[in-house]
């Protein structure tokens, strides 16, 4: 047992003016009580947060959603203004984790997930996100589960959550506070790529609390589609996920995004490809030509050459879907 000291701060800023190098944020704790146990981590002090007024959706000027830090998974993804206006992101949380953990896990824990690679959690073996230069074991052990995109000699861990490739995919912001006052995350530079710093898996600093993530106005309520292919239908990770979002005029797509999960270090996301998706027609044709352009560049590992060919049948498969959902063909 490792001690540790324990406060549970009521206000925002009184949780900031508590956080050091030493100490962590813990709100439903379903990830970092796990790491806890496993002696993965051993935080000096926890700071409880559940107390803060954070837990409140309410919609923005501009047309969007706010969701609290604090909301938890499970009420998220049943809310009346997510299910209508942004159901990928409901489909997305709904395929995660189990009803128990949902009810337990907050929004904004949720971006703070660590990996689930097996190297990180055994701690008998070395791991650059545990003990930087120790060694990635992954890259030339089992790699199954691992990433093809944006990998490093450092580290080939994926990023583990369904939540952050639809948030992703809606270009959501994360809203964040430190000492040096509040300041806002486009969700696409949030998380990292492991790099030569694979420990560092966002763009948080020590005493920075995530206090909101913001949707913005457009939703792609009727052509949205979150797919997710994994080793069982309950309680698994994905070995591939897809996030896919149309805006479509008739047959013709003005406007595409695309994410993916189980593939990198963060949800990944090819803006080119996006781009050439515009002005397309509907087609399986063209969400192939799409698919075979966004795995051109995959980078698979000895035991997961797979994920390349699932991804692009996911892929077009997501993307037909999201295209059938307000009756388009």
């Amino acid at each position: 047992m490792n001690p540790f000291q324990y406060s549970k701060p009521d206000t925002v800023q009184a949780a900031v003016d508590l956080s050091s190098p030493v100490s962590r944020f813990i709100a439903g704790g379903t990830n970092l009580l796990d790491l806890m146990k496993e002696n993965l981590t051993r935080p000096e002090h926890l700071i409880d947060i559940t107390g803060l007024p954070l837990a409140d959706l309410s919609e923005t000027p501009s047309g969007g959603v706010m969701i609290g830090a604090l909301v938890s998974n499970a009420d998220l993804a049943w809310h009346p203004w997510i299910q209508r206006r942004y159901p990928l992101l409901s489909q997305a949380i709904l395929a995660g984790a189990s009803p128990q953990l949902r009810n337990m896990a907050s929004t904004g824990g949720n971006l703070l997930q660590r990996t689930r690679c097996y190297y990180f959690y055994d701690a008998n073996v070395p791991c650059n996100k545990r003990r930087p230069g120790s060694g990635c074991p992954a890259r030339d052990g089992l790699n199954r589960m691992h990433a093809i995109f944006g990998a490093s000699d450092q580290c080939v861990a994926t990023h583990p959550s369904d939540m952050c490739v639809a948030l992703a995919a809606l270009e959501a912001v994360v809203h964040v506070i430190g000492r040096g006052g509040a300041r806002t995350i486009e969700f696409a530079d949030f998380h990292r790529l492991p790099g030569d710093a694979p420990e560092r898996d966002n763009q948080l600093a020590d005493d920075e609390l995530i206090t909101a993530i913001e949707l913005p106005a457009a939703g792609f309520a009727e052509h949205s589609h979150y797919l997710k292919i994994r080793d069982r239908a309950s309680y698994a990770f994905a070995l591939v996920s897809v996030a896919a979002a149309l805006e479509l005029d008739g047959p013709v797509i003005r406007q595409a995004r695309l994410a993916l999960g189980g593939v990198a270090h963060k949800p990944w996301r090819d803006r080119a490809v996006e781009s050439w998706l515009t002005g397309q027609t509907v087609s399986r044709e063209t969400f192939t030509a799409a698919a075979d352009a966004l795995l051109q560049n995959a980078e698979p590992l000895e035991h997961n050459g797979f994920k390349v060919r699932l991804a692009r049948r996911a892929v077009v498969r997501a993307l037909s879907d999201a295209a059938l959902v307000g009756g388009q063909a």
